[in-house]
């Protein structure tokens, strides 16, 4: 799983190895989101995730393309190249996050400016890492470019699609489901209806602060 091969004193190559790890590194952050948030929107996109890893596997048996040059790498998945599964979990991921920012997260606060400035860099920085891990493993010889270049295709359409079946299907189920008692039990929470989901949590933060504050001062 964390296993990738590049050739011996290649400086870009240490350093595409490294970013080609991406996924894992997507999946850690998931997991941990969730244990600490358990917010049903997270956990649909965890959901979309897997789903988009099954289909990639799908399609890859269906279609049985293989790796480049027969493939160089001793220690690989499965030999079938066509889609790349790093390229298409990273565009569904890098496609997907960028329809959260702009049609979830669609209000902004007081500082209009700053807060459509982070927009527009996280989702350039999420769009450069899908092509330079797309880039990485056509360098380090795991596929070829067409075979990334229908990866992300097929990631880009299936975040779409998610997200699109979230929006409209999931969405309106998830205040029913935060109500169930097994999600009562473990915490699990409804944010749909909150637009600006960091922009709630930094001011009830906040205030929650301030009056914890206040009562420390009256009890001294």
């Amino acid at each position: 799983l964390t296993h990738v091969e590049y050739p011996t004193g290649d400086l870009s190559g240490h350093l595409l190895a490294y970013l080609s790890l991406s996924p894992v590194f997507v999946i850690v952050g998931f997991v941990t989101l969730i244990i600490f948030k358990r917010e049903l929107h997270t956990i649909s996109f965890l959901g979309g995730l897997a789903l988009n890893e099954g289909v990639n596997w799908l399609i890859k048996h269906i279609i049985q393309e293989p790796r480049p040059c027969g493939g160089p790498h001793m220690a690989v998945g499965t030999k079938y190249g066509m889609p790349s599964s790093h390229s298409q979990f990273m565009w569904f991921f890098s496609v997907y996050s960028f329809l959260f920012l702009y049609l979830r997260m669609h209000q902004t606060n007081n500082a209009r400016f700053l807060d459509l400035l982070w927009r527009h860099v996280l989702s350039l920085g999420l769009l450069a890492a899908a092509f330079l891990v797309s880039y990485s493993r056509v360098y380090l010889l795991y596929h070829t470019w067409s075979q990334v270049l229908y990866g992300g295709i097929a990631g880009s359409l299936m975040a779409v699609a998610w997200f699109a079946f979230t929006q409209e299907v999931l969405t309106p189920l998830f205040p029913r489901i935060a109500a169930w008692p097994i999600s009562e039990f473990f915490l699990i929470r409804d944010t749909s209806l909150i637009p600006n989901v960091l922009w709630f949590e930094y001011t009830v933060t906040r205030a929650e602060a301030r009056n914890r504050q206040r009562k420390l001062g009256t009890k001294l």
